[in-house]
């Protein structure tokens, strides 16, 4: 069934898609054994979350440079280079730990190179799926990309890679490290037109027409501010959701975990309704709906006590975030020309993860001065001030 689906979006989609479903669930896996290796190498909480920090570094200071040259290279072959640059990398990691000579150092570094690979692979990957399909199907496309990326990354990989990890320590990285080498071949087997590069001449000159396009287009603007302000709520409340699912809703730590999939369950059910819901209602209403929804979510959350409470607005969540991000790429897709889709992605992204950086020392932050729940109350008040300046613009969608 899946095969057939697949076809009626063309033999070079289906690749890709199995190319993002094998490297997506070997993401999850290594994002599941990276800090069990750095925990057990040291006790120190802060040298385990510094290697999360370490991959998502490159995103706040290359991100617009690696825009640049995925618009001035042959974007498929630099998917694959940096695939089997990124392999290469956990297979050194994987070989390190099968002979005990991994230290933190060294896996901050494979950390940082990877984030810096991600910068450029899926800055170029995300320019060439609207190239494998026709404008009228890319909702589909969008669709199927981010299901399986939930199923894989969200829901399948995380206890996948603490099983490995607990079987041999080495597993989890060299199991990525094959992801990353089958997703490179699968890549190399795409047949896709080369970008036409509309380079300025310098880097910097080239950066700022990325900044210009995007800033003077009214719908993606206002998406790309509205979700970069949205993460910052977003992420200043869930900085703390560990704290908050102990504290204010009594749970385990097995409660809590069971919490967290709900997001992926509602995610992966949004994506698998994504044409119907955009057929039935329209972009509009489901981006205008979904800033109340992230209103409600903030509120409910910050209000309720009980966990099942809690459990029924993460799925609405999930629903609403994958709808949302679904349609943004469309559009993002069918708007940017082919020769700016990595400058203007680039910036797109910074906007969105340098969000997520300053809502995650936020939450921090507000919650030791307040309340666990005052980043919840403070997420709904900022929501609530976004959807009113948002609510005209989203008219385009």
């Amino acid at each position: 069934m899946r095969a057939l689906k697949s076809a009626r979006l063309g033999a070079d989609f289906s690749k890709l898609w199995t190319a993002s479903a094998v490297s997506n669930l070997g993401d999850g896996v290594t994002m599941a054994a990276g800090p069990l290796l750095v925990a057990s190498l040291t006790s120190e909480p802060v040298l385990v979350a510094g290697a999360v920090f370490a991959q998502q570094l490159p995103w706040l200071i290359i991100a617009l440079i690696s825009g640049v040259y995925v618009d001035r290279l042959d974007r498929r072959r630099l998917v694959i280079a940096v695939n089997v640059l990124r392999g290469l990398a956990l297979a050194v990691l994987a070989a390190a730990v099968a002979t005990s000579t991994a230290s933190v150092p060294l896996i901050y570094l494979v950390f940082f190179l990877l984030g810096v690979g991600e910068t450029l692979a899926d800055t170029a990957f995300s320019a060439l799926v609207p190239v494998t399909v026709t404008p009228e199907q890319l909702i589909r496309a969008n669709s199927r990309m981010a299901a399986t990326g939930i199923l894989g990354n969200q829901i399948l990989a995380k206890p996948l890679g603490g099983w490995l990890f607990a079987v041999g320590a080495a597993l989890p990285f060299a199991a990525d490290a094959l992801t990353f080498l089958v997703a490179a071949a699968l890549t190399s087997a795409v047949r896709v037109p080369p970008a036409r590069s509309t380079s300025g001449g310098g880097v910097r000159e080239d950066i700022a027409a990325g900044i210009r396009w995007l800033w003077r287009h009214r719908l993606l603007r206002t998406l790309a501010v509205t979700m970069g302000v949205a993460n910052v709520a977003f992420c200043a409340a869930f900085a703390v959701f560990a704290l908050y699912a102990q504290q204010r809703l009594g749970l385990s730590e097995v409660g809590y975990g069971l919490l967290l999939t709900t997001f992926g369950v509602g995610g992966l059910v949004g994506s698998l309704l994504a044409s119907r819901l955009r057929e039935r209602f329209g972009s509009k209403t489901l981006l205008r709906g979904g800033l109340i929804v992230e209103i409600f979510t903030h509120a409910v959350l910050a209000f309720t006590t009980e966990p099942l409470v809690a459990a029924g607005i993460l799925i609405v969540f999930g629903v609403h975030s994958v709808n949302w991000g679904i349609i943004a790429a469309t559009r993002f897709q069918q708007a940017v020309p082919d020769e700016l889709r990595g400058r203007v992605g680039s910036v797109y992204a910074l906007i969105q993860v340098g969000g997520a950086a300053a809502g995650s020392l936020l939450g921090g932050l507000i919650a030791q001065a307040v309340t666990i729940t005052t980043p919840f109350w403070a997420a709904a008040a900022a929501m609530t001030a976004v959807t009113v300046v948002a609510w005209r613009p989203l008219r385009a969608a």
